[in-house]
């Protein structure tokens, strides 16, 4: 039998498997912890950094989706300072890349755009960059606007590691990453 590890998540005491992240324990209690790039099934690679939690005896925040339990862990996932942190996190992913679209508005299934609106993010402090990139019609089934992306990684590690195809990949850094 695997032992159990205790962990005390906002105050509330939850068991967890060795293995286990942070996120993965926290959502099993009931927890909401946002995240763009952590997808169940797929390896966590933290980098959307919403998922930012204090832990009790660390100096600086760290990522939930990729942050394994200890026995005895004390985690908090809201704080007047991680509300503040996720906040500048969605603003500089939307002064990024062009994130203003009437599809998602219209349809209401926008991850990013929901989030902007449960973190109170109705404006960005920062100038705007929108770079040009190139949209990726080449394909009959599907349309990829390089505008829009998040660099979350979701489609590149399902295409690897639930595919087999390993075809996408990104490249570069920051604003000048792409495909």
């Amino acid at each position: 039998m695997t032992p159990k590890l205790k962990v005390r998540i906002d105050g509330e005491f939850v068991t967890a498997s060795p293995g286990q992240s942070v996120l993965q324990v926290a959502r099993a209690a009931g927890k909401h912890i946002p995240a763009l790039c952590y997808m169940e099934g797929l390896t966590a690679v933290g980098s959307c950094r919403l998922c930012m939690v204090e832990v009790q005896g660390v100096a600086r925040l760290l990522p939930a989706c990729t942050t394994p339990v200890q026995d005895g862990m004390a985690v908090t996932t809201t704080s007047p300072q991680i509300a503040a942190y996720r906040k500048i996190v969605l603003e500089l992913l939307f002064c990024e890349r062009n994130h203003i679209c009437a599809v998602c508005v219209s349809s209401g299934h926008c991850e990013l755009q929901a989030l902007a609106q449960e973190h109170g993010v109705t404006h960005v402090r920062y100038p705007y960059n929108y770079p040009r990139l190139p949209v990726d019609t080449s394909h009959p089934r599907y349309v990829l606007d390089h505008n829009r992306c998040v660099l979350c990684s979701r489609c590149v590690r399902a295409c690897g590691e639930i595919e087999g195809a390993h075809v996408w990949d990104i490249a570069a850094r920051g604003i000048q990453s792409g495909w």
